[in-house]
């Protein structure tokens, strides 16, 4: 598409798009009556309007039945994880015994661990981005602790070459293969939380099986932003939080993968709880694990109803959405954005790809000079990205919500103040 830089232009591409109506489903921010351009969708997504009611329904049920309420409830607690399978699983292009939500994301990654990250004597190395999001290079530190291994030895971080911001899947791909005889899993995220470039993760699994090894991901910055394939992609676990693209509430849920190779195999080890025991006799409360088929065999504790009623809420716009649209809507929208913010590469660079399949909806850049100042000044216009330390401003416009006309102010803004 060829993009112009006009207010005219903006508003015919969102009288044009199918998807416009639902950023109505939306509380879109405001300040002193103005409208904000929210570009945060990638730390914490707008608050669907459908997600009050949804709570109101469990407390209204708790309030009627109590105890009862995981029975007789309109949404019975006993089951309510089932509630949400089908449309988490279309938002990750999986089975839906493949797919469960339970735990936060960190946890959901280590009990991943526990279950696929089985280190030998030879065999012991994980690979990762360098520049993962702390909470995974936490994860992975620990984990290689906990095996007794010197994480400095265990973990190989893969850092773009001199000069670039991104990796390259062949280098990716050339790593797995330069470390075959020891490598025994890859955990990379979808897309990297400070950069945004997405990752090839068909590719990445296939080379890692090649050699022998596990292939995970972390969606947290994927799962509602990309058309994912992960039962197609031969992927062997994911985990994702529900609070970013999914816009499902702070600290909201989570969500897990597990291919369905995996379904029925109870002599996996995982560390087990209740709510993974056979659905069947679990309030029998007999001794001796059984585990549910799938992904749900690896849950632990009752669900957590009021933020996966929110999920469930959310979920249910994605799956009238449908990620194919949704997915279609971003390219051109993050493509408009790349089109504006390319008219000041005098005074900032996009370090994200800008190939459409290497990225989601967002994009980091880097100011040439004082990149703070102008992410302030942006707030001070009811422009509202993200602040990365050291110097990286994000901004991710989600098709859900934002629009063509507000990818026109931000451009109207940053004119704005180069010309100051």
């Amino acid at each position: 598409m060829e993009y112009q830089n006009s207010i005219s232009f903006a508003k015919s591409l969102d009288q044009q798009d199918p998807l416009a109506s639902f950023k109505h489903q939306f509380h879109l921010l405001e300040k002193e009556g103005k409208h904000v351009v929210y570009l945060c969708g990638n730390s914490l997504g707008l608050q669907p309007k459908n997600a009050k009611a949804a709570i109101e329904q469990e407390l209204n049920d708790w309030a009627e039945f109590g105890v009862d309420g995981h029975f007789d409830g309109k949404n019975p607690w006993k089951y309510y994880h089932h509630f949400l399978t089908e449309n988490a699983a279309k938002v990750v292009g999986a089975k839906p015994h493949e797919v469960v939500i339970m735990n936060n994301l960190t946890a959901n990654l280590h009990l991943m661990m526990v279950s696929f990250y089985k280190p030998t004597a030879t065999r012991y190395k994980i690979m990762m981005e360098a520049t993962a999001f702390p909470s995974d290079q936490y994860a992975m530190e620990t984990q290689a602790r906990f095996h007794g291994l010197n994480p400095d030895e265990a973990i190989i971080e893969l850092k773009p070459r001199a000069g670039e911001y991104t990796l390259r899947t062949e280098d990716i791909l050339a790593q797995i293969e330069a470390h075959k005889d020891s490598l025994a899993i890859v955990m990379m995220g979808g897309v990297n939380y400070y950069t945004g470039q997405a990752f090839d993760m068909k590719s990445i699994s296939t080379a890692a099986h090649k050699v022998g090894a596990i292939a995970g991901f972390d969606l947290a910055h994927a799962a509602g932003n990309l058309h994912l394939q992960l039962h197609d992609w031969d992927v062997d676990f994911a985990v994702w939080c529900t609070y970013k693209y999914l816009n499902s509430g702070p600290g909201g849920t989570s969500g897990v993968f597990v291919h369905e190779r995996f379904a029925n195999r109870p002599d996996i080890v995982r560390f087990a709880g209740w709510w993974g025991h056979d659905e069947k006799e679990r309030f029998l409360m007999k001794k001796g694990f059984k585990p549910m088929e799938g992904a749900a065999g690896w849950q632990l504790s009752n669900a957590q109803i009021f933020p996966m009623a929110i999920h469930k809420a959310s979920l249910e716009l994605f799956a009238e959405a449908g990620m194919e649209n949704l997915r279609a809507k971003s390219v051109l929208l993050t493509g408009y954005l790349e089109y504006i913010l390319k008219a000041f590469s005098e005074h900032l660079t996009i370090i994200t790809p800008s190939d459409p399949n290497q990225r989601g909806c967002q994009l980091s850049i880097i100011v040439k000079e004082n990149g703070k100042a102008l992410f302030d000044y942006l707030c001070s216009q009811n422009i509202i990205p993200d602040w990365r330390e050291p110097d990286v401003i994000r901004m991710s416009a989600v098709p859900m919500y934002n629009s063509f006309e507000d990818i026109y102010h931000i451009g109207q803004a940053l004119n704005n103040y180069f010309k100051k």
